[in-house]
C-alpha cells in the first residue's frame, strides 16, 4: 500500500434541512430512542452521527419535501 494513500477517516455529521422561504433558519435532525424524527434550530442538541455516509442515508430515508441533507458536524456555522 503506497504512502500517498490512507483511508478516508469517518467525520462526524449532522442532518439538516433548509427551508425554502428568504431568511429562514437551518434545522437539525433529532432521533428519539424509538426512532421518531424531530427539529431543532440548536445544532448542539442534534443527532450526530458517526459519518458522513450515515448522515446522508438517514437523510435520504426522509421525505423528498423535506430536502435533507448530510452536513459534517462544525460546519453548521457556515451554513447562512
Amino acid at each position: 500500500m503506497s504512502v500517498a494513500f490512507t483511508q478516508p477517516q469517518p467525520a462526524p455529521a449532522l442532518v439538516s434541512r433548509t427551508e425554502a422561504r428568504p431568511g429562514a433558519m437551518a434545522s437539525y435532525l433529532i432521533l428519539s430512542a424509538d426512532g421518531a424524527a424531530d427539529w431543532t434550530a440548536d445544532p448542539t442538541q442534534a443527532t450526530a452521527f458517526a459519518s458522513m455516509r450515515e448522515a446522508t442515508r438517514q437523510a435520504m430515508r426522509l421525505p423528498s419535501s423535506l430536502k435533507a441533507y448530510g452536513l459534517p458536524r462544525g460546519a453548521e456555522g457556515m451554513v447562512h
